[in-house]
């Protein structure tokens, strides 16, 4: 189970860097920023939100589910669970039944009670909707009493822990079946849907009776979309928003403007080449196309010119220090344009083909794709753009429509949650959900291991991965967050470091 934020984890790109602004504005009707006073929390978000469905719910700025929503247990950066509403969990000793003990005393906004039963259906209900529902449907929920779980898995998972981040929300809420005209949930906050303007402005009050209200101390919370970086600093500038993900090039802007500032790296810009056996594009499942496709990528240039030196170019997807990295790996497919079109040509596919890569505003990807679509038009790889927008964009993101997706994705601290992700054939960003014998062996030996012997199994995939090029992995781009001097950041919990949580605010 993926222990971040259930639904599909678009663990989406954080702005990207050097990118030109879009044209918008700010609302004239901004509230204030909240001066310290602990009343008013107002973020800026650089994309709308998508719908409450709790089953398809981003963790890139997912600040609005994180106030309505609550998890059986949460996850720090390393991936190590914390009470949420739980208050303990045992895992058995061949990772296929985890029991979570739940608090007493809980209930949804409609006064519902969360309780076992909640969590059972939460977990039905996310089974058969979003993009986590192919494995979660293979889950077995019991409720031995009101406050117990019981959650089993067919085979061994060494992350079932991860079971206890699925979304709770009411039972009522989901059986109406109208999952996106307002959320009823169990969280930090409610919405307060009087203040509230779809698209344009969010606004939450504080749920007193959530178990750990103190670690909220905002009486409201205001969620802005400012889509445009660029007015959306202006709004942080002049006080009208408390914080927003800025862009690389407005790094030392932000911070001659006084204001404070947090370095975040939770992503690897890639292509991801799912369609491994060509079901879809023919030309992706000949190892030598996808191979080619590496080698007309400049990634030193990339990180230096499209980044402006904010990123580090890499040859893997994997997060530096986390057990699946390679330290020290030479560029298997280093650049040379040459050499790519000489096996394009042995492939048969000189003359190249189409890909279709799909946008989501306010991500950045937008100003990614020429970029790449230069790059792969060396190998007359022609690109299409299709924006996805509107509740179903996510579920569309990852249908498999789609094969090849480009998108900065996130490294985990904890390299198996990748794996799981991106690598396994039920994996939410593997969108073909193509099985691999290699891929499965070495994955039943993981299970099972443990330190360093989970370490090197690691590895092994992460060579497996690289030789038959299922990545095209580019860079590791630095994210910036810019906040207030009035408010504080001690530090980012986000496992996905992607952005500031909800409770990170002080």
């Amino acid at each position: 189970m993926r222990r971040t934020k259930t639904r599909v984890s678009l663990t989406m790109a954080t702005a990207l860097t050097s990118l030109a602004a879009l044209s918008a504005c700010t609302d004239s009707n901004s509230a204030s920023s909240s001066g310290g006073k602990k009343d008013t929390l107002i973020l800026g978000s650089t994309a709308d939100i998508q719908g409450w469905d709790p089953s398809n719910q981003p963790s890139f700025q997912g600040w609005s589910a994180d106030a309505v929503y609550q998890t059986l247990v949460r996850f720090d950066t390393t991936g190590k669970a914390h009470p949420d509403a739980a208050t303990s969990w045992e895992v058995n000793s061949d990772n296929t039944s985890v029991t979570f003990r739940l608090r007493s005393g809980m209930k949804f906004s409609d006064g519902t009670p969360v309780d076992s039963m909640a969590f059972k259906k939460a977990l039905e209900y996310q089974a058969t909707h979003g993009g986590q529902a192919a494995r979660l449907a293979k889950v077995k929920v019991t409720t031995p009493d009101a406050r117990t779980v019981v959650a089993t898995v067919p085979e061994p998972d060494p992350q079932i822990l991860g079971i206890g981040g699925a979304k709770l929300a009411s039972p009522k809420y989901l059986a109406a079946g109208k999952v996106n005209k307002a959320p009823v949930g169990s969280g930090p906050y409610t919405l307060d849907q009087s203040a509230t303007t779809s698209g344009s402005t969010y606004t939450f009050v504080k749920n007193n009776a959530y178990w750990d209200a103190k670690s909220f101390p905002y009486k409201k919370l205001v969620i802005k979309v400012i889509k445009n970086q660029t007015a959306a600093l202006n709004a942080l500038k002049t006080g009208q928003i408390d914080g927003t993900l800025i862009q690389q090039s407005m790094f030392n802007e932000a911070k001659s403007s006084g204001l404070k500032t947090l370095s975040m790296r939770g992503t690897t810009t890639r292509l991801l080449l799912t369609d491994h056996k060509g079901e879809k594009i023919p030309a992706i499942g000949d190892l030598r196309v996808r191979r080619a496709m590496n080698m007309v990528f400049d990634k030193d240039a990339m990180a230096k010119d499209f980044y402006q030196g904010r990123a580090t170019p890499t040859h893997q997807i994997f997060r530096p220090g986390s057990a699946a990295y390679i330290k020290d790996l030479k560029d298997p497919y280093p650049y040379n344009v040459a050499k790519a079109k000489e096996l394009m040509r042995e492939a048969g596919y000189e003359k190249g083909f189409t890909l279709t890569f799909p946008v989501m505003e306010g991500l950045g990807i937008e100003k990614l794709v020429p970029v790449v679509a230069q790059q792969l038009g060396q190998l007359n790889i022609k690109v299409k753009q299709q924006t996805l927008s509107g509740p179903n964009a996510v579920e569309q993101l990852l249908s498999g429509t789609y094969p090849v997706p480009l998108w900065p994705l996130g490294n985990y601290g904890e390299s198996i949650t990748d794996i799981k992700d991106y690598v396994l054939p039920d994996g939410i960003w593997n969108v073909m959900h193509q099985p691999d014998p290699t891929v499965k062996k070495l994955y039943d030996r993981l299970i099972t291991a443990k330190g360093q012997k989970s370490a090197e199994i690691q590895q092994e995939i992460n060579r497996y991965i690289i030789d038959q090029a299922w990545f095209v992995p580019m860079a590791y781009p630095d994210a910036f967050y810019a906040y207030s001097p009035k408010i504080d950041i001690p530090e980012a919990t986000d496992f996905n470091a992607l952005n500031p949580l909800l409770r990170d605010f002080k």
